[in-house]
């Protein structure tokens, strides 16, 4: 695999215009700081440069990057980080990737193949991947299961909370966390779960939903109101388009190498949004957003309610072309954007060409 070639230094006319000097050091200290996670010196900038620029002189260019909204100092050292404004510009005009190698490609073309695999068995494979290579959370947005239903179970997690697990005809295995009532007895999800499998078994969930959904509603059942509760929520789960489960991959590594409490409060936070169906299809509408790969960094998302990750997502195409599920990862801001970026694109083509 070639190096990649660094791009010519444009003039970025976002904020205060940039001239060569701001975009040079905005982009050499951007990628230090994607090494080594650490606040960059202008002694240290002054070395990598391939301009002859004292680091008094790039001090001065770090205070106009500064006074930008670029960079910060995280303390009263001299270091300076790339703020998201900063990381934005970097990633939509300076940021340098090359393509992956015959054998990289080889590689991903074997972890995602199908062969004595389900086809969860495979995305899974494919989240893990991305987990490896990006040092993130890999997830992939499994494709709406279409195939008859062979059982519905329903199981207790704790107050207010129930797992729903879908075991298709094709053996493929969906699990939906609901919201239930407080202090529901067990009995409601065992009855709720034989009353679905007697409806719902070699059916697909769309053609089973309206049959279920109009007993309810014309009260022909000899249900009580928890247990309909139940199934009401579960059949919710897959109610409306988009796509079938998230599969996560590596969440541990989001918890790596966090600087407080708060942090890891966040992070944990982040894992419960990820359990809801609305997060599923919220990954779906970013990653719909653009004909390749998506990136966005900290609120843009709108997944994350502070700074300090990253999405970066690309949309599962069907034969038809038809946007039907999403992978990507989930992780710090200093991801190694480059690197990430090509990978995730491959995989979402070579799981296409499986979905096809």
């Amino acid at each position: 695999m070639n190096p990649p070639v660094k791009p010519p230094l444009p003039v970025l006319r976002h904020a205060s215009a940039l001239d060569a000097r701001g975009t040079a050091v905005l982009r050499e200290l951007v990628e230090v700081y994607v090494q080594t996670g650490e606040p960059v010196g202008s002694r240290t900038l002054s070395r990598r440069l391939p301009l002859n620029l004292s680091p008094a002189s790039i001090r001065n260019v770090m205070a106009d990057l500064e006074e930008a909204g670029l960079l910060y100092a995280p303390h009263t050292s001299a270091g300076r980080l790339p703020t998201e404004r900063g990381l934005r510009l970097f990633v939509d005009g300076l940021l340098e990737f090359g393509d992956l190698s015959g054998e990289e490609r080889d590689q991903i073309a074997a972890r995602c193949a199908a062969h004595g695999k389900s086809l969860q068995e495979t995305l899974g494979e494919a989240g893990q991947m991305l987990s490896g290579l990006a040092g993130a959370a890999g997830m992939v947005v499994a494709p709406k299961a279409d195939a008859p239903v062979r059982h519905i179970e329903f199981v207790p997690l704790g107050p207010g909370r129930a797992l729903v697990v879908l075991v298709s005809e094709d053996g493929r295995v969906e699990n939906r966390v609901i919201e239930v009532p407080p202090g529901l007895p067990p009995s409601a999800l065992v009855q709720a779960g034989n009353y679905l499998n007697a409806r719902l078994t070699g059916r697909t969930l769309d053609e089973a939903r309206e049959n279920v959904s109009g007993e309810i509603a014309a009260n022909r059942t000899a249900l009580d109101a928890l247990t309909h509760q139940v199934i009401e929520a579960g059949l919710a789960t897959w109610s409306g388009g988009g796509g079938g489960s998230l599969i996560l991959r590596g969440q541990g590594k989001l918890l790596e190498n966090l600087e407080n409490l708060a942090r890891v409060q966040e992070i944990q936070a982040l894992f419960d949004r990820l359990e809801a169906q609305e997060t599923t299809l919220r990954l779906l509408e970013l990653a719909q957003r653009g004909e390749g790969v998506q990136i966005f960094i900290g609120a843009e998302s709108g997944l994350f309610s502070s700074a300090g990750l990253s999405v970066v997502v690309a949309p599962l195409r069907n034969g038809a072309e038809k946007i039907v599920g999403a992978v990507g990862v989930i992780g710090p801001t200093r991801i190694n954007y480059g690197r990430v970026i090509p990978v995730v694109d491959y995989t979402a083509r070579v799981i296409g060409r499986l979905l096809g």
